[in-house]
């Protein structure tokens, strides 16, 4: 049975994430069903990341098994096709090997999460970023990031409801950089933990505001205490850039 990488880009506006829910339409859902209207059969499609509610993605990476030999490029625009209107797009698709999973066979993951820092309201990146009308100090934000690199307990910074077997991640990777009104802060990690980014992010919101120091940052996370995280940041300004394998 032939199986398929897919590289999907969507808005994760309106579903209620990746992984299929009783409550709402999922992405995974989505393509399951366009799938289905194109083979007439059922087939279960893998993702490397379970994004939430709300959050993009610009390389999101899934698998799939189908009974039928494809040709990429015509298995990509059918599948397109029968997307629409969904907000999700198959940007390339490729032949895999069978022990090619998604998820278990990902080394990295990159996520971008960005910032509109401005007076005015958005209006044409409303929903795809979060607004913050005072300004924050970008450079202090990167600066005080580099306190949360390398192998640490994530505690502070992990949901209540995360099923993570422990705390303990790699975080290879968290910048900061603004580019007018934007700041961008991009993280990169094996795996992270449920709201993770998110939750870092509205940690360096304060420092940016001046409200925290790195050396607070560098005590909360410490502290392994969810109680000491700020404020978690919106899914609607978090993107899953890409996996790499």
């Amino acid at each position: 049975m032939p199986r398929y990488k897919l590289i999907v880009e969507y808005d994760g506006g309106p579903f209620s994430g990746w992984q299929m829910q009783p409550n709402g339409p999922s992405v995974q859902s989505a393509i399951e069903g366009a799938v289905e209207r194109l083979t007439g059969a059922h087939s279960s499609v893998q993702g490397a990341g379970r994004t939430d509610a709300g959050v993009h993605a610009l390389g999101q990476v899934a698998h799939i098994d189908l009974e039928r030999d494809w040709e990429p490029y015509v298995l990509q625009n059918a599948l397109n096709a029968h997307l629409k209107p969904d907000p999700v797009s198959i940007i390339a698709v490729e032949k895999a090997s069978g022990d090619f999973h998604a998820r278990f066979s990902a080394v990295r993951r990159r996520y971008l999460f960005r910032i509109v820092t401005r007076r005015a309201p958005l209006a044409l990146e409303h929903g795809r970023a979060w607004w913050i009308p005072v300004k924050l100090d970008a450079e202090v934000m990167h600066e005080a990031a580099q306190r949360l690199t390398g192998r640490h307990d994530f505690t502070t910074f992990r949901a209540a409801d995360c099923q993570a077997k422990s705390p303990v991640k790699t975080l290879d990777r968290l910048e900061g950089e603004r580019n007018g009104d934007c700041i961008a802060i991009r993280a990169e990690a094996r795996s992270f933990l449920h709201h993770q980014v998110r939750s870092m992010v509205g940690s360096l919101k304060l420092v940016g505001e001046g409200k925290w120091s790195a050396g607070d940052l560098a005590a909360a996370l410490n502290a392994a205490d969810r109680s000491r995280c700020g404020p978690v940041a919106p899914a609607r300004g978090l993107y899953l850039v890409g996996v790499d394998y």
